[in-house]
C-alpha cells in the first residue's frame, strides 16, 4: 500500500523568520495526519525549517540541486551540501527550472542519479504544455520525460524515486486538471514504469501537482494512481493542513 505524500513547494517565498513561524503553526494541524508531510523550502530557509520541524512529522526538502559534487558553478548547491544539512527530499526538473533555467531531460537524469547516490529522495517532475495537450501528444511527451529522466536508475533504487506529474497549464493558473485527466496521465506513467521496472512500479509514488487545494485534494488523492500532491501556492498557507488531512 503506497502511503500518500503531501509535499509543499514554496518556490521563491518565505524568509527564514517566516519559515520558523509557519512551521511552528503548522505542526499541531498536521500531527495526526495519515499522509507523509514535506516542505520544499528555499536554500536559505533549510536550517530554520529543519530546526522548527524537529520532533514533528514534517520532513524538509530542497527545490533543486546540481549534479556535480563541487566546482565552479556559481550560485549552485551540491548534493554533498544538501546531504549534510539533513534534508530528505529534493525536487528535480520542475517545469519552472526547465523553462527559466534551460534544464533538459538529460540534466534531470544526471540529478536524479546523483540524488540517489547521496540517499536523497528525488521528486522527479514531468508535465505537458497546453499546446502539447491540445495536439494530443501528452502521453508521448510524458513517456519520453520518464524514460530519459530515469535512464540508468537501477531496479534497487527505483522505489526511492517519487514522480510528480504537473500539467504546466495548471500550475499557478487556478485551473486544475480534472481528476479523470490527472488519473489518465498518472496511469500512463505507472504503465511506463511497469515497462521499465516490472511489478516494482506498483510501489512508486506518483504525485499530482497543479492548483491542488483542500477542496479538491480528497477527490484527486482518491484516484487509483495518484499518491498525493506536489503543492505550490496552497502550501504557503496554514490551510495546507486541509490537503495533508485530505481524508478527514
Amino acid at each position: 500500500m503506497r502511503k500518500k505524500l503531501a509535499a509543499g513547494n514554496w518556490k521563491m517565498n518565505m524568509t527564514p523568520e517566516e519559515t520558523g513561524r509557519f512551521i511552528e503553526d503548522l505542526k499541531p494541524l498536521v500531527k495526526d495526519s495519515n499522509a507523509d508531510v514535506a516542505l520544499m523550502v528555499p536554500y536559505v530557509d533549510i536550517k530554520t525549517a529543519l530546526d522548527a520541524a524537529k520532533d514533528s512529522n514534517i520532513e524538509i526538502g530542497a527545490q533543486n540541486m546540481h549534479f556535480e559534487e563541487s566546482g565552479a558553478f556559481t550560485g549552485e548547491i551540491s548534493p554533498v551540501m544538501l546531504k549534510e544539512t539533513g534534508v530528505k527530499y529534493v525536487i528535480i526538473g520542475h517545469s519552472e527550472r526547465r523553462e527559466y533555467f534551460a534544464e533538459t531531460d538529460e540534466t534531470v537524469n544526471k540529478k536524479v542519479l546523483k540524488a540517489l547516490e547521496y540517499d536523497l529522495i528525488p521528486i522527479m517532475c514531468c508535465g505537458e504544455t497546453l499546446t502539447q495537450r491540445e495536439q494530443g501528444i501528452t502521453i508521448d511527451h510524458i513517456r519520453k520525460q520518464i524514460k530519459i529522466g530515469l535512464l540508468n536508475v537501477s531496479s534497487d533504487d527505483i522505489e526511492k524515486v517519487v514522480i510528480a506529474y504537473e500539467p504546466i497549464w495548471a500550475i499557478g493558473t487556478g485551473v486544475t486538471a480534472t481528476s479523470e485527466q490527472a488519473q489518465e496521465v498518472c496511469a500512463a506513467i505507472r504503465d511506463t514504469l511497469r515497462e521499465l521496472y516490472g511489478e516494482k512500479a506498483d510501489n512508486i509514488r506518483i504525485l499530482y501537482g497543479g492548483s491542488v487545494k483542500g477542496e479538491n485534494a480528497s477527490e484527486l488523492f482518491g484516484m487509483p494512481d495518484i499518491d498525493g500532491g506536489l503543492v505550490g501556492g496552497a502550501s504557503l498557507k496554514l490551510s495546507f493542513a486541509d490537503i495533508v488531512n485530505y481524508d478527514k
